[in-house]
């Protein structure tokens, strides 16, 4: 399989600090939430590892409700902006699952430092532009600038979410196809 290529089985998912009270500064929250969500059901529907970080939840809340669900139980908090910081995060992840894909925000602050981190710890890197956030837009384009020049593959949630599933011809692919049309159909609602 091509290094530029993401699988199911080699690909874990990290949502990056997606909590209550930094959200409502985020332009656009809505769309990046249905884009994390279309992902972690992608992930739980082809078996891709998921991780979770909160940073500082004392003071920034929890993970918002609406991806709360889809994520595992422990979620390390951190004081650190890079989650590789986060008490046992590092150990978590699975070396025979060479790439990581971040999601979460803020894509100039945590996503980039936590992604930084990681291709120096020799993991592949992969951002979907459409679920990373910041509060202003010259942050995140300067953010994912640098981060494709750190040699972070750049891509979509949707592209993602079809090369974990690979072909029509996977079990999964009528459900995948569902949460498609589904994601669409509340991108263009909104």
């Amino acid at each position: 399989m091509p290094l530029s290529r993401l699988s199911a089985a080699t690909t874990t998912i990290v949502v990056v600090d997606v909590q209550e009270k930094l959200l409502p500064a985020i332009p656009d929250g809505p769309r990046l939430i249905r884009n994390i969500a279309f992902l972690l059901d992608v992930a739980a529907l082809v078996g891709v590892d998921v991780r979770v970080t909160e940073q500082y939840p004392q003071g920034l809340g929890p993970t918002v409700a609406a991806l709360s669900g889809k994520l595992p139980p422990d979620r390390p908090a951190k004081k650190t902006f890079s989650c590789c910081g986060a008490p046992g995060f590092v150990a978590s992840l699975d070396a025979h699952r060479p790439w990581v894909l971040l999601v979460g925000m803020e894509t100039h602050v945590c996503v980039s430092q936590t992604a930084f981190d990681l291709i120096h710890l020799g993991f592949r890197v992969a951002i979907p532009v459409d679920a990373v956030a910041a509060r202003f837009s010259l942050d995140h384009s300067t953010a994912l600038e640098r981060l494709r020049g750190a040699g972070v593959i750049l891509t979509t949630a949707e592209a993602v979410g079809f090369e974990w599933i690979g072909s029509s011809e996977n079990a999964q692919f009528k459900t995948f196809s569902r949460l498609v049309q589904d994601r669409a159909r509340e991108l263009l609602s909104q």
